[in-house]
């Protein structure tokens, strides 16, 4: 198994990638829809083009793309010489890359309740949250590349 990771080591890097940039696409405009669905009112036409949007957006792009970015990092991380003794930078990153899993749940349960019409949170809040994925996504590139520890 090692031999065909270490073959194809460079197809899923790029895979992983892929995986990776269509995942964080979504986390930063699921919660830019959620602030223009905050300000809208429950049931308006506008209000039900932004379920949709979500829905789709969550569920044919973020959803696969999240299941590809841990399956891609796995192979990765499986990958014989990637990972060697005495490297412990990526303990942070997948810490990191967990943390935007989580996010992304709690994404997914914010549209759940704007799907029920349930949203008790405002638009600036969205807002805020719509930095989080940013900061993070920049510790887990600098972890990635620098390798600092």
């Amino acid at each position: 198994m090692g031999d065909l990771l270490v073959s194809f080591h460079l197809w899923i890097k790029a895979l992983h990638i892929i995986s990776v940039i269509a995942w964080m696409a979504g986390l930063l405009y699921l919660p830019r829809l959620f602030v223009y669905h905050a300000d809208a009112p429950a049931g308006s036409e506008r209000s039900e083009m932004l379920k949709v949007m979500e829905r789709r957006l969550l569920r044919a792009i973020m959803n696969p793309a999240m299941i590809a970015t841990f399956l891609f990092g796995g192979a990765l991380a499986a990958t014989p010489g990637v990972l060697t003794a005495g490297s412990y930078w990526w303990h942070a990153k997948f810490t990191l890359v967990v943390v935007l899993a989580v996010i992304h749940m709690m994404m997914g349960a914010w549209r759940k309740a704007f799907e029920q019409d349930r949203n008790t949170r405002d638009a600036k809040f969205f807002r805020i949250v719509n930095e989080v994925p940013t900061v993070v996504m920049i510790a887990i590139v600098v972890l990635a590349v620098v390798r600092p520890f």
